[in-house]
């Protein structure tokens, strides 16, 4: 894999298609709040998602429901994915509210707040970003890793996407994430988030 993060590599593929266009018209939002907000929210999705990997269980959930609900298509066929979200196809592929439910547990709220402050938009406007995102960034999960089904190197790419995030963003998800208040996020935080992706 190239040294280009996820986040990175993902971005420019919404930039390249009409993708970042369609969530401004979702959002309401001109073309530079839009880029901003989504270039705030992948890192804080991926890094998320990433805390959830770190843990061999974790990170195997994550590539079962990839390769379950994600990699349908063999490609990562972004206007798809998006006509899909935004037209409400009700699939679990698509369901961002669902997906966040797994990645952020019960502090979903408290991410929103935080890519608000950090992109000065609503926590409303925030929260629907993120719906909007999580089912595209399992997607373009999917397409990278869900064929070789090799959970400790989606495990490893995710956890660079953490340590990306790192400052800002990344140490504010550290601290939205770490229920035990120990400074770390780590196994008894990812038990009382009750995180669903170590549910098989």
């Amino acid at each position: 894999m190239n040294t280009q993060s996820l986040a990175a590599s993902l971005f420019q593929q919404l930039q390249q298609g009409q993708g970042l266009q369609q969530v401004s018209q979702q959002l309401g939002l001109d073309s530079s709040q839009t880029t901003q907000a989504v270039g705030s929210a992948l890192p804080l999705l991926l890094g998320a998602m990433g805390q959830n990997a770190s843990e061999p269980q974790g990170a195997q959930s994550l590539l079962n429901a990839l390769q379950r609900d994600h990699s349908g298509g063999g490609g990562f066929d972004l206007g798809g994915i998006l006509g899909a979200v935004m037209g409400g196809g009700g699939s679990g592929a698509t369901d961002g509210a669902g997906i966040l439910g797994h990645v952020f547990g019960g502090q979903q709220p408290q991410a929103a707040e935080l890519l608000g402050q950090k992109t000065g938009l609503d926590s409303g406007t925030t929260s629907k970003l993120l719906a909007i995102l999580a089912p595209i960034v399992m997607s373009f999960l999917a397409q990278r890793f869900a064929q070789q089904g090799n959970a400790s190197e989606l495990s490893s790419a995710l956890g660079q996407e953490t340590q990306h995030a790192g400052g800002g963003l990344g140490s504010v998800l550290g601290g939205a994430l770490d229920q035990d208040g120990d400074g770390q996020f780590g196994a008894s935080d990812l038990l009382k988030l009750g995180a669903g992706l170590l549910k098989r």
